[in-house]
């Protein structure tokens, strides 16, 4: 004979409720499908209140096997059926029965349903929708991370007014969200010294946390673009002894350096990083691209299979690996890399200027210029979004285009070394503003006279005007206090043009030491080579035959592999 449940036993619902509690979310799953069907095969069987909950509780396990769009229909149902039970229970006065009172208590919680519709919307990436659900929700219940949410919608959306209101809330409830200031107030222009004052009361109540008023203004620093003034404001924080060693802070202060120009001070704050804290994602996208371009594709390599290991679900191993593909000239390959890294993540910057550069080097321009358009949105302040641009332009022969672009960066940028260098670099393509260019270039030059590509744009100028000797002595000057592939090459093509033989060659080979795969010193050193010892030439024919036929080789190894590329491309629906 059946028992009867002893006197105060579990209901199943509670049972249900007691695993989703544990986190036995697959548990969770199996038992409440077979209660929601027994449920709708006998309605009278359970409560409102315990339909509610078992709905709720399957749509968590739902969300947990991130099945999105299965867990909102089911989170929707909830959501009736809540409507249902407190029109009900306005009507039907408590019967005075125990077990109701803790029930309804334990409800899960209506905004937290509806926070975890929006989290399902956004996984969808229907941003409207998750937009919609939360605004419904009257402000005063909204919870810090209703708030934030939000606050990230609204900007992501351009609604910045909306985002603002947002953000400050988030402020009121929490003074110590610092990502809420950070990526929230002063990225929309909020003034640092407004942020701050928000934030004041806690830091004059906590001892230790005097240091966060100046964080504040270094981030500020950061988002209007003053390179210099938050690089040494950083650095300031990073000398404080308990500030030291801070991931945070050096990743920060390698993006800033990368910024203005200094790369080779951005690579050792990288480096300083990552030696503290070898997980480090962040920022690696960067510091990958900065290696490739200095010819270091080992390093590039070995960094994106490092990266691999810790996470493939970031956008940041994806565009490491892709600037090895670009910077050995596998531009399909980098396109598709690109391309999955915008998937996982649509606000990289990085994978943004991969795939446009992938795109303008496959011939593909105006695709290009709408991925760096894109970039330049979400980066207003970085100079090679820009750069990336005009470089497209003038590639398409739009030099109006690139003039009147590199006219307002220069506006909105300031004069600095590295905006000169810019605008001069466009006046150089048209020759009626030869003058303006050079007049440029000085005065770049002589706020940064170690700017490297400064001073690359003033040596082709001089050896258009074959003023070599000039050329020579700009240089070596550069060369004093630092090593450059680019520089020591063009010094190498200087040195040929005054028939200093010997030097030339030492300034390819040292050239080729700093990048290997720099194509423009190997030749320079070949022609070289054919000048000194013309007895030599049949043999070397032979030689450039073998070579020939070694990179004919290669070629066709890359062409099937760019279809190989090309199928997966279609296969993620890229353009």
């Amino acid at each position: 004979s059946p028992r009867p449940a002893p006197a105060g036993s579990m209901s199943v619902v509670e049972h249900v409720r007691e695993m989703a509690s544990a986190g036995l979310h697959s548990n969770v799953r199996l038992l409440s499908g077979l209660l929601l069907t027994m449920s709708g095969n006998n309605p009278e069987l359970f409560s409102p209140s315990q339909k509610y909950q078992l709905l709720v509780y399957h749509a968590d396990s739902l969300f947990h096997d991130k099945e999105y769009r299965n867990a909102v229909s089911k989170y929707t149902m909830a959501l009736q059926q809540k409507k249902a039970l407190s029109k009900t229970s306005k009507v039907r006065p408590s019967t005075g029965n125990a077990a109701s009172t803790p029930q309804s208590q334990c409800l899960p919680s209506e905004i937290e349903v509806k926070y975890k519709m929006a989290e399902c919307y956004t996984m969808l990436k229907q941003d409207k929708d998750a937009i919609a659900i939360l605004d419904g929700i009257p402000s005063r219940q909204r919870t810090p991370k209703i708030n934030m949410m939000l606050a990230n919608l609204y900007k992501k959306a351009g609604q910045e007014r909306s985002s603002v209101t947002s953000y400050k809330e988030v402020l009121r409830q929490c003074p110590l969200a610092l990502d809420a200031i950070l990526a929230g107030l002063l990225s929309l222009s909020v003034k640092g010294a407004e942020v701050a004052s928000m934030t004041m009361n806690v830091i004059q109540s906590i001892p230790n946390l005097d240091w966060l008023s100046v964080w504040i203004k270094a981030y500020a620093f950061v988002h209007t673009g003053d390179n210099t003034r938050a690089i040494n404001t950083i650095c300031s924080l990073e000398k404080k002894s308990l500030l030291r060693d801070n991931v945070d802070l050096l990743g920060s202060l390698a993006d800033l350096y990368f910024r203005a120009g200094d790369n080779k001070n951005s690579i050792l704050k990288f480096e300083q990083a990552q030696m503290l804290d070898p997980y480090l994602i962040k920022g690696m996208d960067v510091y990958g691209y900065l290696l490739a371009r200095e010819g270091r594709l080992e390093d590039v390599e070995n960094l994106g299979c490092r990266l691999f290991n810790i996470s493939d679900q970031h956008a940041e191993p994806w565009v490491v690996s892709g600037c090895h593909s670009f910077y050995s000239k596998r531009y399909s390959r980098a396109l598709y890399l690109g391309a999955k890294a915008i998937q996982l993540n649509s606000n990289s910057v990085q994978a943004l200027l991969l795939k446009g550069a992938a795109l303008r080097n496959m011939g593909r321009v105006q695709e290009a210029i709408i991925h760096f358009r894109e970039a330049i949105r979400l980066a207003p302040c970085r100079l090679d979004c820009y750069e990336g641009l005009i470089e497209c332009y003038l590639a398409s022969n739009s030099i109006r285009e690139a003039m009147v672009m590199a006219n307002n960066v220069y506006k909105t940028l300031g004069a600095n070394a590295q905006t000169l260098t810019l605008l001069a670099t466009v006046c150089l393509e048209d020759p009626v503003t030869q003058e303006k260019a050079k007049t440029l270039l000085d005065k770049a030059l002589t706020q940064r006279p170690d700017y490297i590509k400064a001073v690359v744009k003033k040596a082709e100028l001089l050896s258009r005007e074959q003023k070599y000797e000039d050329g020579i002595a700009l240089l070596r000057n550069a060369l004093a206090n630092q090593s450059d592939c680019v520089l020591h090459r063009i010094l190498g093509d200087f040195l040929v043009a005054v028939n200093e033989y010997q030097e030339a060659m030492d300034q390819y080979s040292i050239a080729l030491s700093l990048d290997p795969n720099d194509q423009k010193s190997l030749e320079g050193m070949q022609k070289m080579e054919k000048e000194e010892s013309p007895t030599d030439a049949t043999q070397e024919e032979d030689v450039d035959d073998m070579e020939g036929s070694g990179e004919e080789g290669d070629l066709e190894g890359s062409d099937s592999e760019a279809a190989q590329w090309a199928d997966q491309e279609q296969w993620f629906g890229m353009q």
